[in-house]
């Protein structure tokens, strides 16, 4: 494992949405695209970053009093610059894939952004580092 760097097993060119995607559109991509995270970019830079489980905290229970009407409007309302992730930690395609492990584990998060002279140019995931695993043991 110690050979091998985020550039094997990421994936290059992740999808990824803009600040101003709504809520619903995020959430319909992902599922279209059968991902769990996506990169907010703008302007070419990344600015931030949402999970799935942060879409799925910010949409109204199936317990609420709004009409479908009401709730429709406020997901087209929501934009993802409310709900996404900030401070986003980051690696390069150089990082040894034990140290971006490594950070995951550290900081109990699913995936890191994948960034090379401030552009992003991939994403790993934890699926990515299972998988490394599985091949190559």
């Amino acid at each position: 494992m110690d050979q091998y760097t985020v550039r094997d097993w990421m994936t290059a060119n992740p999808v990824t949405i803009s600040p101003n995607t709504s809520l619903a559109d995020a959430h319909r991509l992902m599922k279209q695209k059968r991902v769990r995270r996506l990169p907010v970019v703008e302007n070419g830079r990344l600015v931030g970053i949402v999970a799935l489980s942060d879409i799925l905290e910010a949409e109204p229970s199936g317990a609420t009093t709004l009409s479908i009407y009401e709730i429709n409007y406020l997901l087209a309302e929501l934009k993802i610059e409310k709900i996404m992730k900030r401070n986003v930690i980051t690696v390069t395609p150089d990082t040894p894939i034990r140290e971006a492990a490594e950070l995951m584990l550290t900081h109990k998060i699913g995936g890191l952004p994948v960034i090379q002279d401030g552009k992003l140019v991939g994403i790993i995931t934890e699926s990515d580092i299972f998988r490394m695993i599985v091949r190559t043991m």
